[in-house]
Formats: structure tokens, sequence, C-alpha cells
């Protein structure tokens, strides 16, 4: 697809683009597809791999303590994208950290294809979730990069983006759940290896076309800090083998221990960015106009990401998988979300062009995200009692549906946003504290699916019920302050 662009005094030049926008997006585009690929590919067999008997090929977890892994595994993922980001913006820059990030991920699946028991899950899931938060923090910095403050078309690029993340996301769990079920599991993290392998390789070709900027190291970091920071992992590298040597890291305590980690790292950030001689005074405000939807997304996430801790477990027991006699791997329920996100990405993609400067601001848009997921863990309840017949599979389609709605409202958009509002010195590590609301909420939802029980209906009615109300109450109040919010934003919508 082309586009001729007037110069003046030259002849129009036609200029390459996807889909209507800038053709570098299209290596942005791949690479985070095959990352998502094997990311949820794996993650769509991981709950099984953690609980199932070890004569079903599994470790033989109790579920709690599979869900406690699964949430701090998830925000460890979100966490590690603060590491992605001070890595880009003080030593190698955006582009750089994503192609090195990419041959972590890989590491990661390979480490959980061919190492049996947890000396698998242990290494596997360290290198896939740094990794993994190298390239995302990075991968939408670089999204950024491509368009001006006010582009027009930069929700839609980022939706876009999306676009090929969720189909990624898609595909993963339909090729994993496939061969967990007939080959078993280390097969389906072989396959999720391999995907990562297709898009390190499409990356490696074409990333020399991006911006320069994409290169750029904003704040260069000196020896005497490197040195420093190289102490500090160590440190913390002792800090942790010891927790877990004396017992008190276990896998019923590693959800807390990420909440607490990751609270204080999102604590510590915001007031390095307000406090740094760096980031002026507008730049100061709009970063203050970031925390009320920073907690907004937490709150959000916190739910979403019962997507890998609850809804699992619940596909699994709870939902009559049965269709026209066919058995549907409990593992294609992960892949139900992406085909969403496929159909209406594009919609709301479109939808945000064509309002342009009539959209609604951002913070109404989160609002209105915690809302509506509220009320998909409110549909969960009328199923409480379903008994033996289980939920029906387009129940819990339909609610999943209402889930994709709500991401839709925050996920792209907050992307966006959080280089909307970036100072310049702190560009990447502005989108990785976006991305720690996510790991906030992914290990608090690990911690909240201890709550969840046996799946009973006494246990889903409180559960679905109370996060339910919680979460719409906490997007009415965003909606509330949003015009306060909106002022701190200054100029940015």
């Amino acid at each position: 697809m082309t586009t001729s662009t007037p110069d003046a005094g030259a002849p129009a030049r036609r200029e390459r683009t996807f889909f209507g926008q800038p053709w570098s997006l299209v290596h942005i585009f791949g690479v985070e597809m095959w990352e998502r690929f094997s990311f949820y590919g794996m993650q769509a067999v991981l709950a099984f791999y953690l609980v199932y008997s070890v004569s079903e090929g599994g470790l033989g977890l109790p579920q709690t303590a599979g869900a406690n892994i699964l949430g701090a595994y998830g925000g460890a993922v979100y966490l590690a994208t603060v590491l992605g980001g001070w890595l880009a913006d003080r030593i190698l820059g955006s582009e750089r950290v994503l192609f090195f990030s990419a041959i972590v991920v890989m590491l990661g699946h390979i480490a959980l294809a061919v190492l049996p028991g947890f000396s698998g899950v242990i290494v596997g899931l360290l290198l896939v979730a740094v990794g993994s938060g190298g390239i995302k923090a990075n991968s939408t910095a670089i999204v950024g990069t491509l368009y001006a403050e006010k582009d027009p078309k930069r929700d839609a690029g980022f939706s876009l983006f999306y676009l090929g993340i969720n189909l990624g996301a898609f595909l993963g769990p339909i090729l994993t759940g496939a061969l967990q079920t007939s080959l078993g599991f280390h097969y389906a993290f072989g396959a999720a290896a391999l995907g990562m392998a297709i898009g390190l390789t499409q990356y490696a070709i074409g990333r020399r076309s991006l911006p320069d900027k994409a290169h750029e190291v904003p704040n260069p970091l000196g020896l005497r800090g490197r040195l420093l920071m190289l102490g500090a992992v160590v440190v913390a590298v002792i800090v942790v083998v010891a927790l877990v040597l004396l017992g008190v890291l276990n896998d019923s305590t590693i959800a807390l221990a990420v909440v607490v980690v990751t609270a204080a790292a999102a604590l510590a950030y915001f007031v390095v960015i307000l406090t740094s001689s760096r980031t002026d005074r507008t730049e100061r405000r709009r970063v203050l106009s970031f925390i009320p939807m920073f907690l907004t997304s937490v709150a959000f996430w916190s739910l979403y990401q019962q997507q890998f801790t609850v809804i699992p477990f619940y596909a699994d027991d709870l939902t009559n998988l049965d269709v026209f006699g066919f058995q549907v791997p409990a593992a294609w329920v992960q892949s139900i979300n992406p085909i969403f996100i496929i159909i209406l990405s594009g919609v709301f993609a479109a939808l945000w062009t064509r309002l342009g400067d009539r959209q609604p601001a951002t913070p109404y848009k989160f609002g209105a995200a915690v809302i509506i997921m509220g009320v998909a863990f409110l549909l969960f309840l009328p199923f409480a009692n379903a008994g033996q017949s289980g939920t029906p599979l387009l129940a819990l389609t339909g609610i999943l549906l209402v889930f994709t709605i709500a991401e839709l409202l925050l996920s792209p958009v907050g992307l966006s946003l959080s280089t909307k509002l970036a100072p310049q010195a702190f560009r990447t590590q502005m989108v990785a504290l976006f991305y720690l609301s996510v790991a906030l909420g992914s290990a608090i939802s690990g911690q909240l699916a201890t709550f969840y029980g046996t799946g009973t209906p006494s246990d889903q009615v409180p559960y679905f019920g109370i996060s339910g109300i919680v979460a719409i109450a906490v997007g009415v109040a965003l909606i509330i302050a949003t015009p306060w919010v909106r002022k701190l934003m200054s100029g940015v919508k």
C-alpha cells in the first residue's frame, strides 16, 4: 500500500505504508506477533503443566500453588519491563534491547522444552519473563517513535500494533493446545520456541530501517552508574537465592512478594521521574495525571489477568467443552479473547480515526474499561449453579467478548498514552511504568485466585460478585475525577 507525499519544488514521492501507517510498523508488528505466539502458546498450557498429575505429564502442584506461580510469573514479566526500559534509556537504546530480548525469550522456551521438571520451569520462566519484559517496553516505545505527538493516526497505529499481538496470541494456544493433548507438554513448549525463532529472524532482517530515534540512548549512564547498577543486580540475585533457600520465598508466597516488589518499584519510578531535574513543569503535571489512571489500570488487570489464573481451571473443571461430539482442549479457551481482538481492533482503530479530536478523552476510556470488566465478572454469577452440565462454552465465550471490549478501551490506549505523557528523558521508562500497572495487577490476580477455592457456588458467588462491584466503583470514581485529570494532562487528550 502506498501514499503520495507532496514536497515543495519536487515531484510527488510515493512512500510505502502498512495499512496507512508508517512502513516501519510492519517490523515491530511481526516480531511482537511471533513473541506473543510463543508467550501465549506457552502460557495456555502452563497452568495445566503445573497442576496436572505426574502421570498426565504435569508437575502435580495444588491448584492454589499453581495460581500463585502463574500470578507471580505474569507479574514478573511486566516487572521486567522496568529493566528493559532502563537498559534502553540509559545504556543500549530501544532497538538493541528489543533484539537481544527476543533471543532471551527464545532460549527460555527452549529450556522449558528440553529441561525436565522444576528445573525447566525455573530456568525457562525466568528467561521468558526477563526477555518478554524487554520486548514489551521497547516494542511499544519504538512504535511511539513512528508518530508525532499529536498525530491523529497514533491511536489507530497502536490498535494495528495490538492486532499483531493478538494474532500471535490466537494462533499460539491453538497449536500448543493441540500438541499438548496429542504429544505432550514439552512438544508444546518446543513449538513456542520455534515461533520466537521465526519472529527473531524476521526482525533481524528489517531492524535497520527503523527511525534513528529508535536507536538513541536518551539519557546515557556513565561508567560509575553502570558499576553501581551491576552491584545492585548482584545483591538482588543473592537476596532472592537466600530467600528461596531459607523457604521464605515459595509457591505460596511468591505472588505476594511480586506484589510488594512491584508496588515499591512503581512508587520509586514515580518519585524519580517527578523529582528529576530533566523533567520540566509541564512534563511533571502530565506524570501526575497518570497516577489515577495507573491505579485504575491496576484494578483492571487484576481482573483481566484472571484469564491465566482462574479461567483455565474454570474452563477445565466447570465448562462444558463438548462441541458436536468434539472435546475442545481447555487450552483453546485462551484463543477466544484474541479472536475477538482481531475482529474488533480494526473497528476500534477506525472508530478513533473517524472521531479524531472528538473521541472521548483517555480517562473516560479507562473508566469505562474497568466498569465493563466489572460487569464481565458479574456475568459469571448466573452460571454459579450450572451443576454437572457445566457452564456452556458459548456462555464463557460471551463473557470473554466483554473482556475484549474492556481491554480495547484500555490496553492499546494506555500504551499510546504512556508515550504521549512521557518526559523526553524517560520515554521508554514511562512505557515501563504503564506495564508496572499490568505487573501489579497480574501479581494481584494470583493472590485473588487463592480466594476462588475449588470453584463451588459458595466460592464463585462472593468471588465474582465482590470483584465485579469493586471494579465498577473504581471506574465510576475515575470518570468523576476526569475533569481534574485532564487539566493535569496539559493538552494531551
